[in-house]
């Protein structure tokens, strides 16, 4: 693990985004609320949240932070065919919260592959990545 003791605590952000793909009978059914498991965007916020505060668990070398908030939003999008993810985590502390917006997103999209599996087995998690994040040593960044 990297030191990050001598750092100083400064309020940090950052903004993940990816994508689920699917046929748009699929989109219709997570739209619909039809799919036999029950509501797929419900549980893959819960999941995706659940997801962020686990990261250090999952990633080797992530320091363990108190997450101060954690949010994670689906766009259902007919151009795609699919569902658009964005998760936002939130912390004051030494180190970046990248990793926990880009675990909530990976985890979300998992949840929802596992969800509507049964309806189609084609679907593709695509374009995960860190969009924006602020705060620390190194500044902000925008990537879109």
């Amino acid at each position: 693990m990297v030191d990050v003791g001598g750092k100083p605590e400064t309020a940090r952000t950052a903004t993940a985004k990816g994508e689920v793909h699917m046929r748009p009978e699929t989109l219709a059914l997570i739209r619909a609320g039809a799919l036999k498991k029950g509501d797929v965007l419900t549980v893959a916020q819960v999941a995706g949240i659940a997801a962020a505060k686990r990261t250090a668990e999952l990633i080797p070398f992530c320091h363990a932070l108190p997450l101060q908030h954690v949010a994670v939003e689906f766009e259902l999008d007919n151009a795609l065919p699919g569902v658009r993810i964005t998760a936002t985590a939130k912390t004051s502390g030494q180190t970046g919260v990248e990793m926990e917006a880009l675990t909530a997103v990976s985890v979300a999209a998992l949840t929802i592959y596992d969800m509507a599996k049964a309806a189609e087995k084609t679907m593709r998690i695509e374009n995960i990545r860190l969009v924006e994040k602020t705060g620390g040593q190194s500044g902000d960044v925008r990537n879109e």
